[in-house]
């Protein structure tokens, strides 16, 4: 029995040893093996992330964005009756396309003509009373002519009587029979009848008829400025369209009486033709810094460039949007207010834009990031993110065309991180 327990004893310490001494063993062949450098490389690189990445491309992003405009007329214009009377006649019907110029509606005002005779007859009485007072004036001066012409012919008759006295009293003088102051005397009587005569014939000369009628002239030119309103009012009983458009409200029936001033019908100028729409802030930038828009009707192929006349620079409150305005050359009246056609805010060539993968973009919270691949390290970039078209996402800035960006599992990544690049899609 004890020589069995020896025997046990003997084989476990025998055990232990053998144990003791391949740990031993082991742990100096450890201290002397070195480890490969290949090894390391080829963990280190089965540490770094592997990453797909795609091109920052340019390609279209979609249609040319549109928006909806109503047509509308350029301006209204109300057609006013000018005169007062009755309806006589209506010569165009509410929705016909009138010319600037063209008869609306007729009427009929006795109390006009009675005035355009009124007027007639005080031109006339005037212009009687200018030929009467002009007859009156020939005759006077006629009158004074003779008179002047008498008085001449009796004036030479006593110059050549006095002239036979003054030679008889001077021959007298010199044979004694008359004095020295009788001779002086008939010189006198002689020089003043001279003087006389000479001018009796300077008022003849100078006889001009009197102008009796300065005062009948005045009168007649208020006359015949008052005829001349009258016939233009008469003229105003023709009610014309002031200018060309649609006819779209004529409430009167033929009969009727209207005072002056009243307002019968509305024209709608519609050449050119008004576009309207009411843009979004966003679609607003679009439109900022044009100055023509392309338009087109609804399923027509053909595509026509307008003016815009007018682009609202504050929002409207009510509205929340921004209106523009295009001015349409509408001669054949093929576009009319209640019709909407279409405004392409973007052209074809807009819409060839910066883009990337949808799935490259990194969103936190309002920022959106992407991860650019340069050599084998990613870059985090801040971009500005534009429209959207299924898996393709426009880049505002951000970003230049032909980098490239991450696109799988970029939301794992970290800015500056090395990794591997696996693939290009």
């Amino acid at each position: 029995m004890r020589r069995k327990r020896v025997g046990l004893h003997r084989r476990r310490v025998r055990t232990i040893c053998i144990l003791a001494l391949s740990f031993v063993i082991i742990a100096g062949c450890s201290e002397t093996i070195p480890i490969s450098s290949d090894g390391n490389a080829a963990a280190q690189a089965q540490a770094l992330k592997s990453v797909k990445v795609s091109k920052v491309t340019k390609q279209k992003i979609g249609d040319p964005l549109v928006h909806a405009a109503d047509v509308q007329s350029s301006v209204q214009f109300d057609i006013v009756a000018k005169a007062a009377g009755d309806i006589e006649a209506i010569l165009k019907a509410r929705g016909d396309v009138v010319q600037e110029g063209d008869v609306i509606a007729r009427l009929n005002s006795s109390e006009a003509k009675f005035e355009k005779e009124k007027a007639a007859l005080a031109v006339q009485t005037v212009q009687d009373a200018i030929v009467k007072a002009k007859e009156r004036a020939k005759k006077e001066m006629d009158n004074q002519k003779r008179d002047l012409n008498d008085s001449i012919k009796k004036q030479e008759q006593a110059l050549n009587d006095l002239t036979r006295n003054y030679n008889k009293t001077k021959n007298d003088y010199e044979v004694g029979l008359a004095t020295k102051v009788q001779v002086y005397q008939m010189e006198v009587q002689l020089r003043n009848s001279r003087t006389d005569l000479e001018l009796l014939k300077d008022k003849l000369a100078r006889l001009e008829p009197v102008d009796t009628t300065s005062e009948l002239q005045t009168q007649l030119k208020t006359t015949q400025m008052a005829q001349l309103q009258v016939e233009q009012s008469l003229t105003y009983l023709e009610v014309k369209a002031p200018v060309s458009g649609v006819l779209t409200e004529l409430p009167f029936e033929v009969g009727m009486s209207i005072p002056a001033g009243t307002k019968i019908g509305l024209i709608q100028k519609l050449d050119p033709i008004k576009l309207k729409a009411q843009l979004s802030e966003e679609e607003s930038k679009f439109a900022t810094g044009k100055s023509e828009m392309t338009y087109y009707m609804q399923g027509a192929a053909q595509k026509s460039k307008a003016r815009i006349s007018f682009l609202s620079k504050v929002i409207n409150p009510d509205t929340k949007a921004y209106e523009i305005n295009l001015d349409v050359p509408n001669k054949d009246m093929t576009l009319k207010p209640g019709m909407k056609v279409w405004l392409q805010l973007t052209e074809d060539q807009d819409q060839i834009v910066l883009t990337v993968p949808t799935y490259s973009v990194v969103k936190e919270g309002q920022d959106s990031f992407v991860f650019v691949l340069t050599g084998d390290t990613v870059e985090k970039r801040l971009v500005q993110l534009g429209r959207l078209n299924d898996s393709t996402q426009e880049i505002l800035s951000g970003v230049k065309e032909g980098e490239q960006v991450v696109v799988s599992n970029p939301g794992q990544l970290k800015d500056k991180e090395q990794v591997q690049r696996t693939a290009v899609e």
